[in-house]
């Protein structure tokens, strides 16, 4: 890997310039993707529909998105930026988060327009998932000459560790088998507590203290009535699939696919994604009741799953298999 400050200045001197330059979106404002927005969130505000509705506003860069078959690539400057930590040996990438602000309610019909440019590349940074640098973009969202919001997006470009980076020293036939570890969840002031939950197997939902509307994910403010006062109430465990995904690509060298990713309505009410386990991947259904497991995938990380509970069919078909 490269380092030392003569190579940290040659990434700094990209600070400021352009990712990408007066870039429409893919689509304009619709009602459809909002309607599927809201219905995914369980989001209910009846500010997103109507005659006089408004996009989420946490939908901003939902409407810069080109998806899997437009894919646009950076300016030369941000692609430059990128080949020259791949070259250094930093070739893995990961998100860490997003900071949004909004200025301007879009509504169906609006044609926005962006522009980003690299704002930060932070000094070397060692994290659990290796060595590297955090780059950060700032993209302004605009229709017409309005500003309609700000997106901060950050990336992690870095070096994995190695076997013989870890304590222990060198790699053992195990180590060469062991396949990556998995993504680690991205925590931040909003959602900490959930996380903070997560390593006790308690898995808490948000309730406004004003208005008792449960909520998740984690926010900082309520999407009933506006209220910033919460507490929490810990979920039951049990639910069911609302809708699910069977993930066959693109491929990720911690997951073995296919697999199955449910968003599991909880009997509290509110939605939540998560693997579905228990129950062969083509077999996952939409109603099938599922029932809460904490799962530690590796010694520092513990994930909620779903696990799908007996039914009849399922059974049937084993003994007649049998």
């Amino acid at each position: 890997m490269e380092t030392g400050e003569a190579y940290e200045a040659r990434l700094k001197v990209y600070e400021g310039q352009r990712a990408a330059v007066a870039r429409p979106g893919k689509d304009p404002v619709n009602t459809p993707m909002i309607r599927h927005w809201c219905e995914a969130m369980g989001d209910t505000n009846p500010a997103y529909s109507g005659p006089d509705a408004i996009a989420p506003p946490t939908m901003l860069q939902a409407w810069t998105m080109s998806g899997l078959s437009g894919q646009t690539r950076g300016t030369h400057a941000y692609d430059e930026l990128l080949g020259l930590l791949d070259e250094a040996g930093y070739t893995s990438v990961v998100a860490t988060d997003c900071e949004q602000e909004y200025l301007r309610p879009l509504r169906p019909g609006d044609e926005i327009i962006y522009d980003s440019v690299i704002e930060s590349v932070s000094e070397k940074k060692t994290t659990k998932l290796g060595t590297g640098y955090f780059v950060t973009t700032r993209m302004d969202i605009r229709v017409g000459p309005d500003l309609a919001g700000t997106h901060r997006f950050r990336i992690l470009k870095y070096a994995p560790l190695r076997p013989t980076d870890r304590p222990g020293g060198s790699p053992t036939r195990r180590d060469r088998a062991q396949k990556p570890s998995r993504p680690r969840p991205v925590v931040n002031r909003d959602n900490a507590g959930f996380w903070e939950g997560v390593q006790r197997r308690r898995l808490l939902i948000q309730r406004c203290t004003t208005c008792g509307t449960l909520r998740h994910p984690w926010l900082p403010g309520c999407h009933a009535c506006g209220g910033l006062d919460w507490d929490t109430v810990e979920a039951s465990g049990e639910g069911t699939v609302y809708s699910y995904v069977v993930m066959h690509h693109p491929p990720f060298p911690a997951f073995d696919p296919p697999y199955a990713v449910g968003l599991v309505e909880l009997a509290e009410g509110v939605r939540m994604i998560g693997n579905v386990l228990g129950v062969p991947y083509d077999k996952v259904r939409i109603g099938l009741p599922v029932r809460l497991e904490f799962r530690e995938y590796d010694e520092e990380l513990v994930l909620p799953v779903w696990c799908a509970q007996e039914v009849p069919e399922m059974q049937e078909t084993r003994e007649v298999g049998t």
